[in-house]
């Protein structure tokens, strides 16, 4: 294997109460994609924003292209010829796709006059490079979340680093997409870049990737090539034991029915319905752009909807808004749990108890110790890593964040639980426990819908389940009978009939 052209030696960070890097190491080799592996917490974006100057190292030795390298920030280590892909999007919704692409080194001439054409010139070619089918010219706001996904990935190609890093790139892509991204690795490959390469898709990590990286609570675990592990083998490094039963469903017999949606149509739905029995979790799966979001959002009230109605043990709900959602028991845990689900600068007992103050509250002022005691209860149940219930939310990893996000979703004691995508970005260990929460609510007999873009997390955990497509439900099946070839089929639009037969 040729010598690295990045190495991380034994680094250390600490921050108040806690040792998020404890002589980790990296090493990056030109011509190969590096995965970095590792659960929520274990210090990969930690280490990644000592990489690039966002935090300054305590200890250990950083260097590039075989010398000592110390860089101020992201602008230095870009320039240097580092650039990342971060999972949360640093763009801006009002201007063009160009002006995101080249937003504070824009192309100018010796007066400094914009040379626009010249930047439309560029902006339409990295497009062109993703398979983007989209003008520079288009304003950013009118893109999904998976195109601006890949600006950002222009973005960072724009630069021509020799190192780039991508965190999570994957996790808003259609499959589409994601080939057309994983060509421009490939690409990037073979011109002898070194790739950093975060996700916790494992699938992924097999196909992309040449190298592998574990860190475990900060710690450097291992380096190894992918063809010489396997699936399981990287489980156990990364959670420190066997993982035994990704998909840990149970039975439970069903109660009653708690929700029927009948005849339901709204924004991007239209005439669906569908009924969800007490203690029974309905999987709800489609592609991306399918209406599974937007149907979610109408039975919570935070879409309009237009015709139909939505009843909830026997009687009928008008839902104009998310509060007449909670208030009638409707919980929903947003698949964006930053952008929609949390508030991140307030602290992880006033997230979670943030909808529930009605709840808490003597009609007079909030009840603080039953407020403080429910939120540490969760903290426990949970098994949240956070220093104290003080702790600002956005200091926490993505897995404890999805955690509180639940547990703010369950302080206002709803009959349905929605969960829209609640493992997006959570590693393997966490994944278990959040599929072991869910167990325990299923058990409890509360009503379940899970809306997942992961086939085998549907069919491994839900007892019924319906597939969308272009806003209508195209076909509904008993999840034991089921398989992903059939969900792909409703998918893609053949209806039950058609899979049937």
């Amino acid at each position: 294997m040729s010598d690295a052209i990045l190495q991380l030696s034994d680094i250390e960070k600490s921050f108040p109460g806690v040792k998020a890097l404890d002589k980790a190491s990296l090493n990056v080799y030109p011509g190969r994609v590096m995965a970095l592996m590792g659960e929520n917490g274990a210090g990969k974006s930690t280490l990644m924003k000592v990489l690039t100057g966002i935090y300054t190292l305590d200890g250990g030795e950083i260097r590039y292209q075989g010398r000592p390298a110390a860089f101020q920030g992201p602008r230095d280590s870009q320039q240097a010829g580092i650039s990342i892909i971060h999972q949360e999007l640093n763009l801006i919704a009002e201007l063009t796709i160009a002006e995101n692409i080249f937003l504070g080194r824009e192309k100018t001439n010796a007066f400094g006059k914009i040379l626009w054409n010249q930047m439309y010139r560029e902006a339409d070619a990295l497009l062109a490079r993703l398979n983007v089918k989209r003008s520079a010219k288009t304003p950013l706001g009118e893109l999904s979340l998976g195109e601006q996904q890949m600006v950002e990935i222009a973005k960072a190609l724009s630069f021509e680093s020799k190192v780039i890093i991508m965190d999570e790139p994957t996790d808003a892509l259609t499959d589409t997409e994601t080939a057309s991204l994983f060509n421009v690795i490939d690409e990037l490959r073979s011109q002898g870049c070194g790739i950093v390469y975060i996700s916790h898709r494992l699938k992924e990590i097999f196909e992309i990737c040449d190298d592998i990286t574990v860190l475990r609570d900060g710690k450097f675990i291992g380096e190894c090539s992918v063809a010489e592990t396997h699936e399981d083998g990287l489980i156990e490094m990364m959670v420190g034991r066997k993982l035994e039963d990704q998909y840990p469903r149970i039975d439970v017999k069903n109660g009653d029915i708690c929700l029927e949606v009948t005849n339901l149509t709204g924004s991007g739905v239209h005439d669906v319905s569908f009924s969800l029995k007490h203690g029974e979790i309905l999987g709800v799966s489609g592609l991306m752009g399918a209406g599974r979001t937007e149907l979610m959002k109408v039975i919570y009230g935070a879409l309009p909807s237009e015709r139909g109605h939505i009843t909830l043990e026997g009687q009928v709900l008008t839902l104009n808004s998310p509060e007449d959602g909670v208030r009638s028991g409707i919980a929903y845990i947003s698949e964006d749990r930053k952008g929609d689900g949390l508030v991140l600068g307030l602290s992880v007992k006033e997230n979670m108890s943030l909808c529930a103050l009605n709840r808490l509250s003597n009609g007079i002022q909030i009840q603080h110790q039953q407020e403080l005691l429910a939120v540490d209860d969760f903290i426990k149940v949970f098994n949240i890593k956070t220093p104290n219930r003080d702790q600002i939310i956005g200091n926490l990893s993505g897995g404890n964040q999805q955690k509180v996000a639940i547990a703010k979703g369950l302080m206002t004691t709803p009959k349905v639980l929605i969960l829209d995508e609640p493992t997006r970005g959570v590693d393997v260990g966490a994944k278990k426990e959040i599929y072991q929460l869910i167990n325990q609510f299923k058990a409890s007999g509360m009503s379940i819908i899970l809306v997942s873009s992961e086939m085998p997390e549907v069919l491994g955990m839900s007892d019924r389940i319906i597939v969308m497509h272009e806003g209508r439900i195209s076909g509904e099946f008993d999840a034991k009978q089921a398989d992903q070839e059939t969900l792909l089929a409703c998918a893609v639009g053949k209806s039950h009939d058609e899979v049937a037969a």
